[in-house]
């Protein structure tokens, strides 16, 4: 799917966020129905640690609000939706540039929402794999996001 002016936008938003920026990730790809997101983590001399590989806290940084936005987007105004807890476990050491492909389906937010018909507030797991060009998994992030439906 193409981006959307809107998508685009939140994607150079992300460039010029300092939080963000100073991750040295870059968000390379925003669906316009918000629904995937694809980002890029060089190992460069931002995001590299002592022994020359790329530094954890730029991986775990560069996962950390993707999928909180993604809901935030999708789900729109009737939701509060905030992170609650995240994980990263370290597979392989990082001397190449990493991606991450984040995505959220439809059944996913369906799930949610049905939910949330007969739940006060939900907790949600989602992962995302950062893999080198190849395809080799170097590391899992995972994301514990608190969702609620907003009373009016």
């Amino acid at each position: 799917m193409a981006e959307s002016f809107e998508s685009c936008l939140m994607r150079w938003k992300f460039r010029l966020f300092p939080c963000y920026r100073g991750t040295g990730a870059r968000v390379r790809y925003v669906a316009a129905d918000f629904r995937e997101i694809r980002v890029e983590i060089p190992l460069s001399w931002r995001t590299s640690n002592y022994v020359g590989t790329i530094f954890g806290g730029s991986m775990f940084g560069a996962a950390d609000p993707i999928f909180m936005l993604m809901l935030i987007h999708i789900l729109g105004d009737g939701y509060t939706v905030w992170d609650k807890a995240g994980s990263v476990r370290f597979l392989k050491p990082g001397r190449t540039t990493f991606f991450g492909t984040f995505v959220v389906d439809e059944a996913t937010t369906g799930e949610i929402v049905a939910s949330l018909e007969t739940e006060r507030s939900i907790d949600r797991h989602f992962r995302v794999d950062l893999v080198d060009a190849d395809g080799v998994l170097h590391a899992e992030i995972e994301k514990t996001i608190f969702i609620k439906k907003k009373v009016n």
